[in-house]
């Protein structure tokens, strides 16, 4: 009797669990990026976040969906990788816009500051996706540019999915290719942060955030038996996140303290 009444209360709290967990899948992804967010749209400076966050993860997103009609995982997983598109689509147009603003007051301070009157002002050079110059790209100035790039990596990647899903080995080189594609996540901002010898601009909360959502990700994929892809490449995303925390330690105590400015500045020559 008194295991009957264990099991009684144990069951909906499992179900309870297993539905946070499940919840935490889902919208635990995009938490990060709102400290991110609402730092660019207050200081209207995108400089600190690397767009090619949003290019990874949308590329692992797309391949993750593909790869569920090959061999179905768990829903919330499935559902995590839809929210995530829709999450990265709005952080790419926040940023464009900022980009894009940033640019036209640039050219209008330096037609302010010139001599000639006659001077036109110049608008910045329009980039698009379909310029297929290298240099450019995913640098471009419309949103609309990177919802086409977008659409037509899925389409294409789609139409091939579609022809080659009876392969086994093609399915199972579909999902390790998302999760590593994803497991690269923190790449792009681990290179700029290297370049740059700063993580200035970047969100520390925003890569906290990062640790310790892969962490639990990592532990729910090895408790969940999902397909192994998930959980090696969860391994090598907590080690990445380890690597720019490190960053942000090591270049904050290498970082030098400003001089303070003296009561007479010196002349523009002297400068």
């Amino acid at each position: 009797m008194e295991a009957l009444g264990l099991d009684w209360l144990l069951a909906p709290l499992h179900q309870l669990v297993s539905w946070g967990a499940a919840g935490a899948m889902v919208f635990g992804g995009v938490v990060p990026y709102i400290p991110q967010y609402r730092d660019i749209r207050r200081t209207q400076n995108a400089d600190g976040f690397s767009t090619y966050v949003c290019l990874v993860l949308l590329v692992a997103n797309i391949l993750r969906i593909l790869f569920w009609f090959g061999r179905h995982f768990e829903s919330p997983l499935l559902w995590q990788s839809i929210i995530m598109i829709l999450t990265m689509l709005l952080m790419l147009r926040l940023c464009t816009e900022v980009h894009v603003n940033s640019e036209l007051n640039l050219k209008r301070r330096s037609f302010a500051a010139s001599d000639s009157k006659d001077e036109e002002i110049r608008v910045p050079l329009r980039r698009s996706y379909l310029d297929f110059d290298p240099q450019h790209f995913w640098c471009w100035s419309s949103f609309s540019d990177y919802v086409q790039c977008v659409l037509a990596f899925s389409g294409v990647a789609a139409y091939i999915t579609y022809l080659c899903i009876d392969s086994v080995l093609f399915v199972e080189t579909l999902g390790f290719l998302a999760m590593f594609t994803e497991a690269m996540l923190g790449v792009p901002q681990l290179y700029r942060n290297h370049r740059h010898r700063s993580t200035e601009g970047m969100s520390i909360k925003m890569v906290l955030m990062w640790a310790s959502g892969d962490t639990f990700k990592t532990a729910y994929f090895l408790l969940n038996h999902v397909p192994l892809q998930f959980s090696i490449c969860g391994l090598l995303q907590m080690l990445v996140d380890l690597a720019i925390l490190m960053q942000a330690y090591t270049y904050a105590r290498c970082s030098p303290k400003p001089a303070p400015h003296p009561a007479h500045p010196s002349s523009a020559k002297a400068l």
